[in-house]
């Protein structure tokens, strides 16, 4: 075993393994709707929806969530790394 868990309680791997699992599934949300829009992040995608390369409607919908979960994802990894700092300095 590593010896990073080596000080974590039980509760605490599965939280981490809990928030390690929501941040998966937040960019992977979010990296299917930019590959929707043929896009690599979510400035590319506008600047294809203002060229006229996508329709306006759902592509903007999609470059909205697309931005949403970017946040929703940088939020959950701050959480993440304030968890980790916590069971460290126990």
């Amino acid at each position: 075993m590593h010896t990073f868990y080596q000080n974590l309680t039980i509760d605490d791997a599965v939280e981490i393994e809990q928030i390690s699992r929501l941040m998966y599934e937040i960019r992977s949300a979010r990296d299917g709707l930019l590959a929707q829009l043929g896009a690599g992040d979510a400035d590319q995608a506008l600047a294809r929806i203002a060229g006229g390369e996508l329709p306006e409607h759902p592509s903007y919908e999609h470059y909205l969530s697309a931005r949403i979960l970017a946040g929703l994802h940088a939020d959950v990894r701050a959480d993440l790394a304030a968890r980790l700092q916590e069971t460290q300095s126990q």
